[in-house]
């Protein structure tokens, strides 16, 4: 059984990126399990003083989880043409650790329009050894109230989307 830990970058009460990770633990393929991380709100902002010994526990969580899991999948909106803030901090936690080399990764969407953030978050998670996948989902959430996302998740084109993308993460994470 493969886990996969998917990170929503909002911290939005109605994001878009957190309701298609969450649509993603729901759409698994057979021999995946999606586990949804929802902390990056009580993480503290990371100071490379409170590292080791000192690490708090919020953060050892993280890192655990990242450590644990087989892949990581990460659905980001774009602030102001870059990564928001809570999501960097979450990185920023694992960059001293091994947690995050080669560690299979996948970039999920919720916006057509986050080519910024999507570029920096491509280069941060690089720059930490991440293994990321060339797959990509998008589905198009974005400026949909919560009932239209859930219809637009619901659909059997974006289930399958979702189920394909998993299976594509799946090998990719298998493979040498």
């Amino acid at each position: 059984m493969l886990n996969i830990l998917a990170i929503s970058g909002s911290l939005r009460a109605a994001s878009t990126n957190s309701a298609l990770v969450a649509a993603l633990a729901h759409n698994t393929p057979p021999g995946c399990r999606v586990t949804v991380y929802d902390g990056l709100g009580r993480l503290p902002i990371f100071n490379p003083d409170d590292e080791g010994e000192r690490t708090p526990l919020e953060a050892s969580a993280l890192i655990d989880a990242v450590t644990q899991a087989d892949g990581v999948v990460v659905s980001c909106p774009e602030y102001a043409h870059g990564v928001p803030g809570g999501l960097k901090n979450g990185l920023d936690w694992l960059v001293s650790r091994d947690a995050a080399v080669a560690k299979p990764a996948m970039l999920v969407h919720a916006s057509p329009r986050s080519l910024f953030a999507r570029a920096a978050l491509v280069e941060i998670m690089r720059t930490m050894s991440f293994a990321l996948c060339d797959d990509v989902l998008e589905i198009a959430l974005l400026g949909k109230k919560p009932p239209e996302v859930e219809s637009i998740l619901a659909e059997p084109a974006n289930r399958q989307a979702m189920h394909d993308a998993l299976n594509a993460f799946a090998e990719f994470i298998r493979s040498p």
